[in-house]
């Protein structure tokens, strides 16, 4: 039985929470995976009549955001029962007195001291303040019943990152410390340690004897939206590969664990965080290519440049495009690049990680069956088609031996009946369950930091001078293009489909 759980929600009249958190634990409460006795507490400063009026509001949100549109209205009242909000100011000393005594009386109702979790869906800037009031009153002493959540960004460079960790650590013990990154929760992310280290087949190949090279792509459809503010702040760089998608890499790179133990997974991802190769500044820019992206059109629709943008500046030199060249320097990896890239208003929406093997020696075929041959390929396609596809060369049918490559394809739709977890769903569950093995690690968060820092410092003393650089509905600018094509090789841009 799970323990019983208050839940603060931080910001809980905020965007993160209509559209993630209540549409997620709504359907954790729809899937019995909440504890029997288990309440949400949205704390905020914006006004409401009554809780009446701020699960209405909850309610668009479930509508709008949830996977499940047709039993939403099931059980709704029944878990809504449960969701109360309070206009508090979090910067006040009364309100941690306020929260401390609902957590006694709830402790007193229940007779059992329950799990107390403190979401921050709150602006970077008020999370230090926040953590300062919730040590000062005392309402994290128990480091079991206790736990924190942080959103991204955590920290804005490696220094800032480094002193928010030594603030937290000098008030909290880093098992109550969980920092959300949503890509973790994704279940086709979860697969990729499965298919690795669950299957003997493929872990004897997983390495440069047999790897030529690993993309990443993380593509959007759209720009910035009403994220201009932020996105001047954070560009692609950060906002995308320092989280992201270097997390993906470590998933593809890491080692075997001894076991599925959070600090196992955790200590072996950091492993191939220190093992990446360190870019000197003065080559930044053999190894990194940024973009910005122009107006134009976008799937037959109008759209601004990037610095047309509502809180951007008309002179901006910021990154909507990133795209890094990284070598994992170890003995499994040695000289197997992983090229990754991100972008927004690019052609397509879709997160892949393709894995490319090494050419097989085709002398003893015909020069004619060679004619379409391709190396084995296998394809990690995160979203928004959930599936695993390898590639390999068969022969078609006919008199001659004439070659031509296969797809071989696991659906999650197809082989699972219901629908896949959202990402969120999964990482709460962990939460409330105090499981850390999908939540970043302080030495992880600053190894990720370190990894950029060079690429950073490079962009910010050289300004760019072809800004902006790509069309919208395009794959990003030529310099891209050029990054991949001066080792040979180019962008695989969508999961490779054999139609008959």
């Amino acid at each position: 039985m799970k323990a019983s759980t208050i839940l603060f929600i931080f910001g809980g009249s905020g965007d993160l929470t209509n559209r993630k958190l209540i549409p997620a634990l709504y359907n954790l409460f729809l899937d019995n995976y909440l504890p029997e006795k288990f309440i949400v507490v949205g704390v905020g400063r914006t006004s409401f009549a009554s809780d009446e009026e701020y699960r209405n509001k909850l309610w668009e949100g479930v509508n709008e955001f949830s996977r499940r549109k047709d039993e939403l209205s099931l059980q709704w009242q029944n878990f809504a029962n449960y969701v109360s909000y309070h206009e508090l100011d979090l910067l006040a000393d009364d309100t941690y007195q306020k929260i401390n005594d609902w957590i006694n009386s709830k402790a007193e109702e229940w007779k059992v001291q329950p799990t107390v979790i403190f979401y921050m869906a709150v602006a970077p800037q008020l999370v230090p303040p926040i953590a300062k009031k919730l040590s000062e009153h005392k309402l994290c002493t128990d480091c079991a019943k206790t736990r924190m959540v942080f959103e991204k960004p955590f920290g804005n460079d490696w220094q800032s990152a480094h002193e928010l960790n030594q603030v937290l650590s000098s008030m909290f013990d880093e098992e109550q410390i969980f920092r959300i990154d949503h890509y973790l929760g994704k279940e086709t992310v979860q697969n990729i340690l499965a298919f690795r280290f669950a299957n003997a087949l493929f872990e004897p190949i997983w390495s440069n004897n047999y790897i030529d090279h690993v993309q990443i792509t993380v593509a959007e459809t759209v720009g910035v939206e009403d994220r201009g503010g932020y996105y001047e702040q954070a560009g692609a760089l950060r906002d995308m590969v320092q989280n992201h998608i270097l997390q993906l890499l470590c998933m593809i790179a890491m080692e075997p664990p001894v076991s599925f133990d959070a600090n196992e997974i955790r200590n072996k991802k950091v492993d191939v965080l220190r093992a990446l190769r360190k870019i000197d500044p003065e080559e930044v820019h053999a190894y990194a290519v940024r973009g910005q992206y122009s107006g134009g059109w976008m799937k037959g629709k109008a759209v601004n440049g990037y610095r047309q943008e509502k809180n951007v500046s008309p002179q901006s030199p910021v990154e909507t495009f990133a795209a890094v060249k990284f070598f994992v320097d170890n003995w499994r990896w040695e000289n197997v690049p992983f090229y990754v890239r991100t972008g927004k208003y690019m052609h397509e929406k879709t997160t892949l990680i393709t894995i490319h093997f090494k050419k097989a020696p085709h002398y003893s075929f015909p020069s004619e069956a060679a004619d379409t041959w391709r190396p084995n390929q296998l394809t990690f396609s995160i979203q928004p088609q959930m599936d695993i596809r390898i590639r390999f060369q068969a022969k078609k049918p006919g008199p001659e031996m004439i070659l031509t490559p296969v797809d071989m394809v696991f659906n999650y739709a197809e082989a699972y009946a219901g629908q896949e977890p959202e990402a969120y769903e999964t990482l709460l569950e962990d939460v409330i369950e105090g499981n850390p093995t999908l939540f970043m690690r302080a030495d992880q968060v600053e190894a990720a930091w370190k990894v950029i820092t060079p690429i950073l410092e490079a962009w910010q003393k050289r300004m760019p001078v072809d800004i902006p650089n790509y069309a919208p509905d395009s794959w990003g600018p030529e310099d891209a293009e050029a990054l991949i094509a001066k080792d040979g090789r180019f962008w695989t841009t969508v999961p490779p489909i054999t139609k008959e």
